[in-house]
């Protein structure tokens, strides 16, 4: 017996037998079904040529839209390139797909403000992304120096409405890198939004009770966060048990139990301040297994599912829907999705790996088991 729930404000009083964490359920004698507003991933990695049409499927299949990344080599700099990429994209796509990329702009010290005015009357451009420059995977065209040389641009996104996306860390190397989020919220983003209070900012997939903290210290609607699934279900032990795991190493780095643990509480409480983005970022089994391994966890065939373990075992499933299908879509001022997604609890074992024409993907938990199915209604 399949049973399916629609939870707008509470979950239901059933028949209960305790799982992980206090207020978990598993309803007994049903198998639950959850259904959801299609959600969006509001930041993804795609890639590029046959990267991208391994991994495009993964997404499709279960998000409306996506915010796309522009860190590819060479970096989406202009709208004319955000243009081209995103039909790229459209190309990949499986067929009868109705998967919308919404295309970023890679910020840099020579961004002109009226590439500004081009990305918003192009209608494909939907915010641009800070990347302080060497902070993280193909970041090396980053902006040196925000207040120095990009305040025009800045004042330039205020009038034409367009977010930015900070990746929220310092590169100083004097700073040790599980401070290096903080450190950007003291010296960085804090003074930009004092200085530019108007402007709408997106700091993405926050790893600290400081970057919590300090979202809920700022005006709602103006300042809001991304949270990606392993900063819900891993700490920095999780980069060292058993041996050096390269599958778990992402930027910013995993942090302290007690860190994670108030990400979770912050995405459960039901605020309209945090949503989904997942930072799913594949690479090739060979450039992570390596001397030099890169940074990035590849979970878009398992966010879903994982999203929905952590609010089970929170004792939050009916507050999964506005996190996953509406504080995002509401920050950018886009309309909701009006398609149904379904997640039915039936155990499921993550593949190994996904082969393509160069080599292989590992995906996050790769081997092991999960609760949740999500399927398209």
């Amino acid at each position: 017996m399949i049973k399916t729930f629609v939870f707008p404000c509470a979950a239901p009083k059933l028949p209960f037998a305790k799982i992980k964490g206090p207020n978990s359920f598993i309803a007994k004698g049903v198998k639950m079904e959850l259904s959801l507003t299609r959600p969006d991933d509001w930041h993804l990695h795609l890639r590029d040529g046959d990267l991208l049409e391994a991994v495009i499927s993964h997404s499709a299949s279960h998000f409306g839209r996506a915010i796309v990344m522009p860190n590819l080599k060479p970096p989406i700099t202009t709208t004319a390139a955000a243009v081209a990429y995103r039909e790229s994209i459209l190309k990949a796509l499986p067929a009868n797909s109705d998967f919308t990329p919404l295309m970023t702009l890679y910020l840099t010290d020579n961004t002109s403000p009226d590439e500004i005015k081009l990305a918003r009357k192009s209608g494909v451009v939907f915010a641009v992304k800070l990347y302080p420059a060497g902070a993280t995977t193909n970041s090396q065209d980053g902006v040196t120096d925000l207040f120095g040389n990009c305040l025009p641009v800045l004042e330039e996104m205020i009038e034409q409405n367009m977010p930015l996306l900070v990746h929220g860390e310092v590169t100083d190397p004097e700073i040790d890198m599980f401070d290096r989020e903080k450190a950007f919220i003291d010296t960085i983003l804090e003074p930009l939004i004092k200085k530019l209070p108007l402007l709408k900012v997106v700091m993405e997939h926050i790893t600290t009770l400081d970057a919590v903290k300090f979202i809920e210290s700022c005006n709602e609607g103006s300042v809001a966060a991304t949270v990606t699934p392993q900063h819900l279900l891993l700490n920095r032990n999780s980069l060292f048990q058993g041996g050096l795991q390269p599958h778990n190493y992402c930027l910013p780095i995993l942090k302290r139990e007690i860190h994670r643990q108030a990400i979770v509480s912050a995405v459960t409480s039901g605020s309209r301040r945090f949503f989904l983005g997942t930072d799913s970022a594949p690479h090739d089994r060979r450039r992570k297994e390596c001397p030099c391994g890169c940074a990035g966890i590849y979970n878009a065939p398992v966010a879903l599912s994982l999203y929905a373990k952590v609010f089970e075992e929170a004792g939050a499933l009916d507050k999964l829907e506005a996190f996953t299908s509406f504080n995002g879509a509401d920050f950018y001022g886009l309309p909701r999705n009006t398609s149904k997604i379904k997640l039915l609890k039936s155990p499921f074992r993550v593949p190994e790996s996904f082969l393509y024409s160069s080599g292989d993907i590992i995906p996050m938990f790769a081997g092991q088991t999960l609760e949740w199915q999500p399927s398209l209604v």
